[in-house]
């Protein structure tokens, strides 16, 4: 790809006008898949890019290997055309470092054995050096066009970009102290997908948060009433609810209202049955694999999100100009009638996931 960022954004919106272009003749999963190998392969070369400048501006190389993580729709590979930045990094500790350092210096004939190793000066140096570096790639990731996520979910932030050990310590605090916030950070972490760097530092996290997530059932309880808190949108007659009021009136909101319900109610009890999977569909076939789900209702769900995620990519393709919808609101008046048939079915079926959690949290999550 290229070396320079108005060059990967002028090839972004090429591809991404070839692959709107392939609605209907392939099916969404495929569109889908072709998309979010296109994102992942852009962020990479960001990735190298902003490498390559915080070598050019004299800060070197990485001084410690790091992961780089994608949370949201990045996390599941489920991006759009126009999602947005939901980013963290994960970078190994100070005092591995320095361990090392000093077992090679008490190496016999090493003159420097008797040298101390200053941890605190070393910390502080790589905090700034993947601080830097995280901001650099998020500005670039900007100028392509994938714009900063509103809950500054990303790797720039403090809060994001840590070493493993303040990782480990943060999502040990979430779990023992699940508020709204906490569990929602939680939720955020299930869908951690490492795009680059040492997959290693990645997976020893999630073998952290499964292990919390088998000791602490209760939990489960809190992440369900998070997942719940958007509710499908259809009404007590299978009628579509539609925006009434304002510049989206007469629109679906489709994110919110069909698809992120879905997404949300198949990641908890991914989670539950300890499934490590983050995209959907694969958290649907681990699930029937599992045993959680027998075959005939994985299928049900596979093509109630094969609908939602159709008409989240219709609702979010380039226009005729180039330019990309903002707020995903798809208008009703755009839908034929077999599509508003396939979407009722669809909220149909999430309307019943959405009920069977409320049973088994009801019921402290005892089984089917």
């Amino acid at each position: 790809m290229s070396d320079t960022i108005a060059e990967l954004r002028r090839q972004r919106e090429e591809a991404q006008t070839r692959l709107a272009a392939r609605f209907g003749a392939d099916s969404p999963e495929e569109v889908s898949q072709a998309l979010n190998a296109l994102h992942d392969r852009l962020i990479r070369r960001v990735l190298e890019l902003a490498e390559q400048e915080m070598m050019r501006t004299g800060r070197g190389k990485p001084p410690v290997p790091y992961a780089y993580m994608l949370f949201g729709s990045g996390g599941r590979a489920e991006q759009t055309f126009a999602s947005d930045q939901d980013s963290g990094l994960i970078y190994a500790d100070a005092a591995d470092v320095a361990r090392s350092e000093r077992n090679r210096s008490a190496m016999p004939g090493n003159a420097s054995s008797g040298c101390t190793f200053r941890d605190d000066f070393v910390a502080r140096y790589i905090r700034a050096y993947f601080l830097a570096f995280a901001e650099t790639a998020v500005g670039y990731l900007k100028q392509l066009g994938y714009p900063p996520c509103e809950g500054n979910v990303m790797a720039d932030q403090p809060a994001w970009c840590m070493p493993v050990s303040e990782w480990a310590a943060k999502v040990d605090g979430w779990f023992e102290e699940p508020s709204w916030e906490n569990v929602r950070h939680l939720l955020i972490v299930a869908d951690g997908r490492c795009l680059a760097g040492d997959r290693t530092l990645a997976d020893g996290l999630k073998d952290r948060y499964f292990r919390h997530v088998a000791d602490r059932p209760a939990v489960a309880s809190r992440m369900a009433e998070n997942t719940l808190r958007h509710k499908v949108l259809v009404g007590v007659f299978g009628q579509l609810l539609a925006e009434r009021y304002g510049a989206s009136a007469g629109t679906l909101d489709i994110k919110y209202g069909g698809y992120i319900p879905m997404v949300n109610a198949v990641r908890l009890l991914a989670v539950r049955s300890g499934i490590r999977a983050t995209g959907t569909l694969d958290r649907i076939a681990a699930l029937a694999q599992a045993g959680v789900w027998s075959a005939a209702e994985a299928a049900e769900a596979r093509e109630a999100f094969a609908e939602f995620l159709r008409l989240r990519l219709l609702a979010s393709a380039p226009r005729e100009d180039g330019s990309l919808p903002s707020g995903g609101q798809l208008p009703v008046r755009l839908l034929a009638r077999e599509d508003v048939d396939r979407l009722k079915k669809a909220l149909r079926t999430g309307k019943k996931l959405q009920r069977r959690i409320e049973r088994e949290t009801r019921a402290g999550f005892g089984g089917r």
